[in-house]
């Protein structure tokens, strides 16, 4: 099994970027944290980030027929990026989005996620472990296929 996890913007930032949101783990913490995982799992994980959408639609696009599922957190393209539900709805891998804070308790704005209509499922507020959350529900729908 082949997952593909696409990180939009200031991703790369964690750590950095209101920690108290966000959580004080780094970029780098996260992408160890899934790779453990996946490799506990047996399965394969290719990870991405980017602070660009049309580079998160390529890496999409690029991939989509090696891959048994995708997690995408798309940060604040989440809100107003059919462009990125677009490119999901177009592929026929399952999609899981994730996002590290509770967005139905922030800002008005982030309540709406134009992206999870293209997706299997939305995992929030969970911070790291809910990639791992992700990839776990992803298996279960392969087993179940």
């Amino acid at each position: 099994m082949t997952i593909l996890i696409v990180n939009g913007p200031n991703l790369n930032f964690l750590g950095i970027r209101e920690p108290i949101i966000y959580g004080t783990k780094t970029y780098k913490d996260l992408v160890t944290t899934i790779k453990q995982y996946a490799k506990l799992k047996k399965i394969n994980i290719i990870v991405r980030q980017s602070n660009h959408e049309g580079q998160l639609i390529d890496w999409i696009q690029q991939y989509y027929q090696k891959l048994d599922g995708i997690i995408i957190n798309p940060g604040a393209f989440t809100h107003y990026s059919y462009a990125l539900y677009d490119c999901l709805k177009s592929v026929s891998v399952p999609a899981v989005e994730v996002h590290l804070s509770d967005i139905m308790k922030r800002e008005d704005f982030r309540k709406l996620s134009v992206i999870t209509p293209a997706c299997v499922g939305q995992i929030i507020g969970k911070g790291i472990d809910g990639y791992l959350e992700a990839v776990d529900l992803l298996l279960e729908r392969k087993t179940q296929s």
